[in-house]
């Protein structure tokens, strides 16, 4: 089912999100559409993991839903980043641990009903810790947490946030298995 696009107005044009309405006509019936579109660069979601073996979670106090997340640390992309700069860059600033390795895993889109952003996954290793570099809006707390606690956290509806459910499930059903030691390759 294809649609031409026939005419794109600009509703709003913010630093990180801007809205769009496409006008189309469906191809196939020839009726006009209207979609609402919020165009994202798109943002990266990181599964930092200890030496010991520990996932790198975040308490995350979130404006728009009025609550404290626990959360994978996450962040979105600047304007021509590449997504595993973005990871290494958000990684350090909201956790302190700088990443000796980084691995891109499969990524997702968030809501891509009305939303183009697309989260880029990835798993880092070899943390050394250097200190947080926090944003002054941001309240961030870090929780390291073994992996099969993380994943009873979403069983049991301590973890909300899609983008940590998805990534922490992916990771645990697709890639998991012993974390990686120092030195060895994983």
């Amino acid at each position: 089912m294809a649609h031409q696009l026939i005419e794109k107005q600009v509703v709003y044009e913010g630093k990180r999100i801007r809205l769009e309405v496409h006008h189309l006509d469906h191809d196939r019936t020839g009726k006009r559409l209207k979609k609402e579109i919020v165009v994202h660069p798109g943002a990266v979601v990181i599964l930092g993991f200890l030496p010991d073996g520990r996932l790198l979670l975040i308490r995350n106090r979130r404006y728009s839903v009025d609550e404290t997340l626990i959360e994978l640390p996450a962040g979105g992309l600047e304007k021509g980043e590449m997504p595993m700069n973005a990871a290494g860059r958000e990684l350090l600033e909201e956790t302190g641990y700088l990443a000796g390795r980084i691995k891109p895993l499969p990524g997702f889109y968030a809501s891509p009903g009305v939303l183009t952003e697309k989260m880029h996954l990835f798993a880092a290793y070899d943390l050394t810790h250097q200190g947080q570099a926090l944003e002054p809006d941001e309240e961030i707390e870090v929780l390291p947490t073994r992996l099969p606690d993380a994943i009873e956290m979403i069983r049991d509806g301590q973890i909300k946030d899609a983008k940590t459910i998805a990534g922490i499930l992916m990771y645990d059903r697709f890639f998991g298995g012993p974390v990686p030691v120092p030195g060895t390759r994983g």
